[in-house]
């Protein structure tokens, strides 16, 4: 069993621990992985790079994919996974409790708050979208479920990477202050003392947004977010949303620990 590390808000994040024997698996599973919404198709020698491994190996490990048609050939040189693996996105999100358990709050809230309201939950670097509702008014932000972005950036990437333990944010925030400077440990401090996190425009240009942790005991990290156009977010109704996103955040927090009693 792999042990749990518990971060700054009772809740707990993963070491991973290796599978002896398992060097071929992993870099199979790796090079799976590899693809996203920031890299949707790659080639042969790009995916090599990223898995560690020479272009030989990565051809044959292409062609394993291939023959199960999780991967196919696109432009030339080129691959992309295929709509095979859909129903696995489709599992995960019905498997994951705790989007089941959310999703009452969550549409309450954008009725309430009238703009898009997400969960995100954090996957190694990454602040993956586990579930989001959408307001009905004509001008909306949308963010589907399974999009990712970099942990620190955006207000869910940085109120999440705020929360893991500090030897581990520690550990992932070298290379982003790199990126991004030192001022990003000063957010991070804010976001963690005052609870929640925001940002404007850093995602998608005219979008505000703000993140509130979930607390939860024995999960990953998770927020709970809110993002709209930043014209009609005025600074009372963002003080206002973040109250109201803290407060559906608690609900959520309740539901959780009455389904795990």
């Amino acid at each position: 069993m792999t042990p749990a590390v518990s971060t700054v808000d009772g809740s707990a994040t993963t070491s991973p621990r290796r599978t002896p024997g398992a060097s071929s698996s992993r870099k199979v599973l790796q090079l799976l992985l590899a693809f996203s919404e920031r890299r949707w198709e790659a080639s042969v020698a790009e995916l090599a790079a990223i898995i560690g491994t020479p272009v030989a190996t990565t051809y044959r490990y292409v062609a394993l994919l291939k023959e199960l048609q999780l991967l196919e050939e696109g432009r030339a040189g080129h691959y992309h996974l295929t709509s095979q693996v859909m129903p696995l996105a489709r599992a995960a999100q019905l498997a994951n409790d705790m989007v089941r358990l959310a999703r009452p709050a969550m549409e309450e809230a954008a009725r309430e708050l009238g703009e898009t309201v997400m969960l995100f939950q954090q996957f190694g670097d990454s602040a993956v979208c586990a579930d989001r509702v959408e307001c009905d008014r004509a001008m909306r932000f949308t963010f589907e479920p399974g999009h990712s972005l970099p942990l620190g950036v955006g207000a869910s990437g940085k109120m999440l990477l705020a929360l893991l333990p500090e030897i581990e944010r520690e550990r992932r925030l070298a290379s982003i202050v790199e990126q991004r400077g030192t001022t990003v440990r000063d957010e991070l401090k804010r976001a963690l003392e005052n609870r929640y996190a925001v940002s404007s425009g850093e995602i998608d240009e005219g979008v505000w947004a703000c993140s509130v942790p979930v607390q939860t005991i024995g999960r990953r990290p998770t927020v709970l977010s809110m993002a709209g156009p930043a014209a009609r977010i005025t600074e009372e109704t963002r003080h206002t949303a973040i109250t109201a996103l803290q407060e559906y955040a608690i609900r959520i927090q309740r539901s959780i620990s009455s389904y795990s009693l």
